[in-house]
């Protein structure tokens, strides 16, 4: 299943497509930052999946949502730059009626991370042996951690449910080939070892750093939040 919101631009110009959406993770992963639990969550992740702009979910069926960007984190802290993939449903049990809106996806371990790296087209379920646990859950305490966190930036997406269900992930081959100006295929893994490049993912890349290197704001140089700005999100420092 591909996307329904970003197929049309997507086959009319590839490239800016993905450079539209590259520009709109930004702002997703800064309210990302701006909650406390997924502040702390950001810090220690293995990688990050955002969906700028999902669809609306019928009950019980998912919707055709979106197309989304993967970066991975590096063990120097750095981030990957961003390998494109499209989404397909979301499984929220019985919560019907979410509005479009981002959603993105923190991958808490390397097992998380293998399916994107290995797979190109996969789901992110318990059916596919992966826990992927509803922020606002974790917000309350309620649930233990996942191999992925879900965060939703509208409220309803994911209703009141613990875990949650991705299916239908694939690798944009058109898309990923347009953004890195290659005339021969490129996989998931040339974008993440560094073999292709784009300037145009700096931005995104650097606010993701701060965030992990404990430099964005609200948290401290050890990465942890500080207690004066727990619940708040302090002006960005502007070094993204």
């Amino acid at each position: 299943c591909s996307s329904d919101l970003a197929s049309s631009a997507t086959r009319r110009d590839p490239e800016a497509a993905a450079t539209r959406r590259v520009n709109d993770a930004v702002a997703v992963v800064k309210t990302m930052e701006s909650d406390p639990t997924m502040r702390k969550v950001l810090e220690s992740a293995k990688g990050v999946f955002i969906v700028p702009a999902y669809g609306r979910a019928a009950l019980g069926v998912g919707a055709q949502g979106g197309a989304g960007v993967l970066l991975v984190r590096k063990s120097d802290d750095l981030w990957s730059d961003p390998v494109f993939f499209n989404i397909g449903g979301i499984n929220v049990g019985a919560q019907a009626g979410a509005e479009v809106g981002p959603i993105a996806f923190a991958l808490n371990n390397e097992k998380a991370v293998q399916r994107f790296r290995e797979k190109n087209n996969f789901s992110l379920s318990a059916d596919a042996g992966l826990t992927v646990m509803n922020w606002a859950k974790l917000a309350e305490g309620s649930t233990g951690a996942g191999d992925v966190t879900a965060w939703a930036g509208t409220r309803g997406i994911f209703g009141n449910v613990a875990t949650i269900g991705i299916n239908d992930i694939h690798f944009n081959q058109r898309v990923n080939n347009a953004y890195y100006h290659q005339s021969q295929n490129i996989s998931a893994m040339d974008v993440i070892n560094g073999k292709v490049k784009n300037p145009g993912a700096d931005d995104l890349k650097q606010t993701l750093a701060d965030i992990t290197t404990g430099k964005a704001s609200g948290t401290s140089s050890g990465g942890k939040t500080e207690s004066k700005s727990e619940g708040t999100s302090a002006p960005s420092s502007g070094k993204h």
